[in-house]
């Protein structure tokens, strides 16, 4: 059995440009597809959070049409509600990299607002990518690639990532209100080689022990190539 280690955002909200707090948390999908195939599979999953707060879902993750239907979101809120991971989060400060057999980071807008700024993200992410074990993030999850800047520059420059696009910033009406862009920032500060797939598809980068997803539709799918990396 191996152990994985669920690096969530502990945030509630972001400030958009215009000072507006914009409602977030992780996205429902980018948890809940995961953590199912993996405990199913037989392996643990342990939370952790900015000081150990309680992961928030971005509800608008479980509308029915986000969720592909009612019985989407329905399954999706039965997940999380069963998932005992959720509700003893240990503080990423508290981290032990040797106690896990993989690293993983789901997004929604919430590490935009606080895993981006996070330095115990930042030396978590440094210390797995040195490692050589699996460390796979999705959708918004990148923004935590940027807290492992030191003096302007990142172990994961030159990195083959991808990541939630500007594209589909612009599909959610969320491009020309927010401060940064995600796409723009990782290759503007991180300097990575960026790639990305069709909109809204499943799309999956991997270079080296690196495990990046475009969307949440790629949540599934960066879990399926951890499962195998873990047996």
């Amino acid at each position: 059995m191996a152990k994985l280690l669920f690096v969530l955002t502990g945030a509630r909200y972001w400030v958009l440009k215009d000072g507006t707090r914009y409602a977030t948390g992780y996205w429902a999908e980018e948890f809940a597809a995961p953590y199912k195939l993996i405990t199913e599979a037989g392996h643990e999953v342990v939370v952790a959070t900015p000081d150990g707060v309680t992961p928030n879902v971005d509800m608008m993750s479980l509308r029915p049409s986000m969720a592909g239907g009612e019985q989407g979101a329905l399954d999706l809120e039965e997940i999380i509600r069963s998932a005992e991971a959720m509700r003893r989060p240990l503080q990423l400060s508290d981290v032990r990299l040797e106690d896990y057999d993989a690293v993983y980071v789901p997004g929604g807008h919430g590490p935009m607002a606080d895993l981006a700024l996070d330095a115990d993200v930042g030396r978590i992410l440094t210390a797995q990518l040195a490692s050589g074990n699996p460390l796979a993030i999705v959708c918004h999850g990148p923004a935590a690639i940027l807290a492992t800047r030191i003096h302007g520059e990142s172990p994961f420059k030159g990195y083959r990532i991808t990541c939630f696009t500007n594209e589909e910033e612009e599909g959610v009406g969320l491009a020309d209100r927010v401060q940064w862009l995600l796409e723009t920032e990782l290759k503007d500060k991180i300097g990575v080689e960026f790639s990305r797939g069709e909109i809204w598809k499943p799309y999956m980068v991997e270079d080296r022990n690196l495990i990046t997803g475009q969307n949440p539709d790629s949540a599934a799918v960066l879990a399926e190539r951890l499962l195998e990396l873990v047996k």
